[in-house]
């Protein structure tokens, strides 16, 4: 490759590596004489697509944590107030989004850098939404903030260069983010670079969108219920385990503590950096487990499922404090080690769609945990935690259960299947 090739390429970061430079097609014009502008504009696509999910994070961080608490001053029942956590999962759909456009070998980097971006609103949001809570109609303001991020999201949307998105799009297998010359066409220009149009379909009419949505469901269907079944349950428990602590997390602190909506605010966002920060620790906490995923993740749950417990029998915000500081770390590690273990179980079928799996679970898990939360807590203020602390004891008896099928052996068999 020429020496201004690769620097086009390598300046749009993970997106971009040395490949051989592909043979110009014709009509590719200065676009195949500039081979770092499709690098460059893949580049730019994503850094509007993390903006999204920093805004994203930012305007729910502000509202969500003060929401039930502002509803039941408006004398809602708990109930009422956990079915509002059931609508909000765009961040789910960016996911998916990223998982599709990006190459599969560079998606851990992409979506690793959508959440941290996303992350850092979530540090953000809940100080601005803490703090203008407690001014004269705090609520109200901090709520047509959030109304205004998602205007402004809704726009960026709008306006976002799809054109730029097609990185999937290959020449030999490699997204159209190494391959500059493609960058600019339509579809079926891009496919005539290795193959014409119709030899893609294989000359086989397109299927209506319901079969597709049919077939794509059969798929998780047989993926749910296959060797990989108590992965995505302990997914699932896990993350409606944490999520019925968050969920409920500012109400409980005033309920038992008196703790203030500023200073609660302010303690998520702590909580927040420190599950950014978790993940610095990662590497050398699996160098001190020999690099078993699966010893790691059966640890952090336990270590979950105790401080969920302590949480709810605590009468001191001291312990309080020290409860969320260790469930910020203990969740994050849980979570990259389910998934690890989820790409490795599943072998060669750790493809988009397992990952998508994995998604959907989670999802489930954030709609039935508020709806949960908000029934326990009609019995306790600590009925949230130790409800979460419960499914967190089963999910370690399932993979105590199955700890047998994670060695090396077990891994072999579900790869091959």
């Amino acid at each position: 490759m020429e020496p201004g090739g690769r620097r086009g390429l390598d300046s749009a970061g993970g997106l971009a590596s040395a490949t051989r430079k592909p043979r110009q097609e014709p009509g590719a014009g200065a676009e195949a004489r500039a081979p770092g502008a499709g690098a460059v504009r893949a580049r730019r696509f994503l850094l509007c697509l993390y903006l999204v999910g920093f805004l994203d994070l930012f305007g729910v961080s502000m509202v969500v944590p003060l929401l039930s608490l502002h509803v039941k001053s408006l004398g809602a029942s708990p109930t009422v107030a956990g079915i509002v956590g059931i609508f909000k999962h765009t961040l789910s759909i960016s996911r998916a989004l990223l998982s599709d456009l990006v190459a599969e070998k560079e998606r851990p980097l992409v979506i690793g850098q959508f959440n941290a971006a996303s992350g850092v609103g979530f540090i953000l949001g809940p100080m601005v939404g803490g703090y203008l809570t407690e001014l004269d109609g705090g609520f109200y303001l901090t709520a047509f903030i959030c109304f205004s991020v998602f205007i402004l999201n809704a726009g960026l949307v709008w306006l976002f260069p799809w054109r730029d998105a097609e990185l999937t799009s290959t020449e030999k297998g490699l997204p159209v983010g190494k391959n500059p010359a493609l960058w600019g066409k339509t579809d079926c220009e891009v496919q005539e670079a290795a193959a014409p149009c119709q030899s893609r379909t294989s000359g086989k009419p397109a299927r209506p969108p319901w079969v597709e949505v049919a077939s794509t469901l059969r798929d998780m269907k047989s993926l749910i219920f296959s060797e990989m079944w108590d992965i995505f349950m302990v997914r699932l428990l896990m993350a409606v385990a944490a999520m019925l602590y968050y969920s409920n997390f500012v109400v409980g602190l005033q309920e038992r503590f008196g703790v203030r909506p500023r200073a609660a605010g302010y303690l998520i966002s702590y909580s927040s950096a420190l599950g950014a920060l978790a993940g610095l620790a990662l590497g050398p906490i699996l160098r001190l487990y020999r690099h078993d995923g699966h010893a790691v993740l059966l640890h952090s749950s336990a270590l979950t499922s105790v401080l969920l417990l302590l949480h709810a029998a605590t009468h001191t915000v001291a312990v309080a404090v020290l409860c969320a500081s260790l469930l910020a770390v203990s969740t994050a590690v849980g979570r990259t080690c389910i998934t690890d273990l989820q790409l490795a179980a599943g072998g060669a079928q750790a493809s988009g769609t397992v990952i998508g799996v994995g998604q959907s679970v989670t999802a489930v898990g954030r709609i039935v945990a508020p709806l949960l939360s908000g029934v326990a807590q009609e019995v306790s203020p600590c009925g949230p935690p130790s409800l979460g602390a419960v499914l967190a004891l089963v999910a370690i008896f399932i993979m105590s259960v199955n700890r047998p099928r994670y060695g090396l052996g077990g891994r072999d068999k579900l790869k091959s299947e």
